[in-house]
């Protein structure tokens, strides 16, 4: 076997490690939208099959991120999937923190909204095109930007220290 071959073992690792850590930026991802939801005023409540506002859009994506995380916990690893789903919440916290932000017009809330802004495009890169969840520096991008988006929210206010994703 060539050095350059991996073990089923060794590939099972991989994906169980990459499960690990697309899986644990989409619940981060998850509680910044509930904290940007929560902080707007968005119940789940305003959930809507055919949302008709941003409102209804924010607490519809709410749903059906905590529908993907459910799933998440019981289907088998795939770095792809699990990628798309964590580029899935982060999209759902950008689109919380947008609603969120223009309910409160400050620089504070602008930032949040920049930093989930952007760390809904380092999830889509990362989940994206020939990487499929499998990009070690598109990855490691993601993570930097989910923690940036998390330091950002607690900054706000929208995310406090009782919230599984405030570090």
């Amino acid at each position: 076997m060539s050095g350059q071959q991996e073990t089923p073992a060794g590939a099972a690792g991989r994906t169980e490690a990459l499960r690990r850590l697309h899986g644990s930026r989409a619940h981060s991802a998850h509680e910044r939208a509930v904290a940007a939801c929560r902080y707007a005023g968005v119940g789940r409540d305003a959930a809507e099959i055919v949302p008709k506002d941003p409102v209804g859009r924010a607490a519809n994506a709410l749903r059906l991120s905590a529908e993907s995380l459910a799933a998440l916990a019981v289907s088998a690893p795939d770095p792809a999937a699990d990628a798309r789903c964590a580029r899935n919440a982060a999209a759902t916290a950008a689109l919380a923190a947008q609603v969120a932000a223009a309910r409160d017009d400050t620089a504070a809330s602008a930032a949040c909204l920049r930093a989930a802004l952007a760390a809904s495009q380092a999830a889509a890169a990362a989940a994206g095109g020939g990487a499929q969840g499998q990009d070690a520096a598109l990855n490691a991008r993601a993570e930097e930007a989910e923690r940036d988006a998390v330091a950002t929210a607690k900054a706000a206010g929208w995310l406090d220290d009782t919230d599984p994703a405030a570090p």
